[in-house]
């Protein structure tokens, strides 16, 4: 399909207002029996631009595709493609299988124990 449609122009409208890569911004359009479904293809770099704080700036790119497909009787949803490999690794406390306490709660340290017979003198400072 050599010409785009208004919702796939509109996502690619707003997407290139936002990252600092636009000329790598481009979409697909699929459209089967559950309506509408635009795939995004972003530079990597810009992710974190489209996606927003907790995803608030992906939903509302999807919240306004979604009005502009109810005005044509269509259910558009919008997928933004993430290759494979491209998410970053976990945090440390959200890795699975890692069930350390973290240093707070594990008390003093055993290398820096205190004895009470040690004073400031005894240090030869």
């Amino acid at each position: 399909m050599a010409d785009k449609l208004f919702d796939q122009e509109f996502v690619e409208y707003i997407v290139r207002a936002i990252v600092n890569h636009p000329e790598d911004v481009r979409t697909e359009r699929i459209v089967d029996e559950r309506g509408v479904l635009i795939t995004l293809f972003i530079n990597q770099e810009d992710m974190g631009y489209v996606i927003g704080r907790q995803g608030q700036t992906a939903r509302s790119v999807r919240t306004l595709l979604k009005i502009v497909g109810a005005k044509e009787n269509a259910r558009v949803n919008l997928k933004i493609y993430e290759p494979e490999g491209a998410r970053r690794p976990p945090r440390r406390e959200d890795r699975p299988g890692d069930d350390r306490t973290p240093r707070d709660d594990r008390g003093p340290r055993d290398d820096f124990r205190r004895s009470d017979d040690t004073s400031v003198d005894d240090l030869g400072i």
